[in-house]
């Protein structure tokens, strides 16, 4: 994988494709700095919980800015992420915009996660903020119990994602669905081999309805990646989940040589010390330490990862 840099400008009429947000051969090397809430949280537990609003486009602007070179593209929430690195001109314009698109509250029954999205927030709303791919997140527990006169939580997720690609297909705009598994009310810890078990089955039902790619977390072990290999015909991208850079680049090169994934997703283990940073010290944090993360996830799928229209024609 050669890194991504002078690429071509992206057009963004007519359909666009995978092609927008990955890098020349095909492989995705994108950086997440959607986090809202999240966000908010890590300026919090650096005792900044007044932070405001100015803060964090600013901080979205200065990882952009130093992490774009590298990148093939950055996942942005249209909160502050995309009008601020717009308006700074941070990311240069062959380089891939994917935006957030589902609601920054999540909706919730009985204190689990119900998914839904603001129909206003489609495809088109994402080309008019200058995207090249629609990112949307689910949380997807596929054993979840459906009692007698509860919402069914599973069939709505699957409803919503349904939407989501179909109205991306009608526009000619990439999907991008991001699964993250979560502990049912009550729950202890989920086993390793249940987690496994969970972000498998959910790979499955949501490739079945056939998003452009898939942004999956890491199944635990090279015999899930290759579980997730047999059951998702098209491309997936790791996601980093804010685990510690280390562990990430390790598992980043399971999931390519045994799962077959096309690249990586990676937010927060890239550059969440940053937050706590301000000034010369942030900007010298991103320039040298973040910018030579993001470098050693590059190299680490150079070779590894498979190209994603490798995956959509096997």
């Amino acid at each position: 994988m050669s890194q991504p840099t002078e690429q071509q400008p992206i057009q963004q009429s007519g359909t666009v494709t995978l092609d927008a947000i990955a890098d020349q051969s095909g492989v995705f090397a994108i950086v997440a700095m959607d986090q809202r809430n999240t966000l908010r949280r890590m300026f919090a537990s650096v005792g900044r919980e007044d932070a405001t609003d100015q803060e964090f486009r600013a901080i979205k602007v200065e990882v952009a800015s130093a992490l774009a070179p590298i990148a093939s593209g950055f996942l942005l929430d249209p909160t502050w992420g995309v009008p601020a690195v717009t308006e700074a001109g941070a990311l240069p314009a062959d380089r891939g915009l994917l935006v957030a698109a589902e609601p920054a509250e999540r909706g919730n029954f009985n204190g689990e996660p119900h998914a839904h999205r603001i129909p206003e927030q489609n495809a088109a709303w994402v080309r008019g903020l200058g995207g090249h791919a629609v990112k949307f997140l689910v949380q997807l527990r596929p054993d979840r119990p459906h009692p007698a006169g509860t919402p069914d939580l599973v069939g709505d997720v699957l409803n919503v994602v349904r939407e989501v690609v179909e109205d991306c297909r009608a526009h000619g705009v990439p999907s991008v669905v991001e699964n993250i598994v979560y502990r049912l009310p009550g729950e202890d810890e989920l086993t390793s081999a249940h987690r496994e078990d969970m972000i498998v089955e959910s790979a499955r039902l949501l490739a079945e309805i056939g998003p452009d790619l898939l942004k999956l977390e890491y199944p635990g072990s090279a015999k899930g990646c290759r579980r997730i290999a047999d059951v998702v015909a098209g491309p997936w991208a790791v996601l980093s989940a804010g685990v510690a850079f280390d562990e990430f680049s390790r598992v980043l090169r399971v999931a390519c040589d045994d799962g077959g994934a096309s690249g990586f997703i990676a937010g927060r283990s890239i550059w969440k010390e940053s937050v706590g940073l301000t000034g010369p010290a942030r900007t010298e944090f991103l320039n040298t330490v973040a910018t030579a993360r993001l470098a050693e996830l590059v190299a680490a799928v150079d070779g590894r990862a498979r190209p994603w229209k490798e995956a959509v024609t096997a």
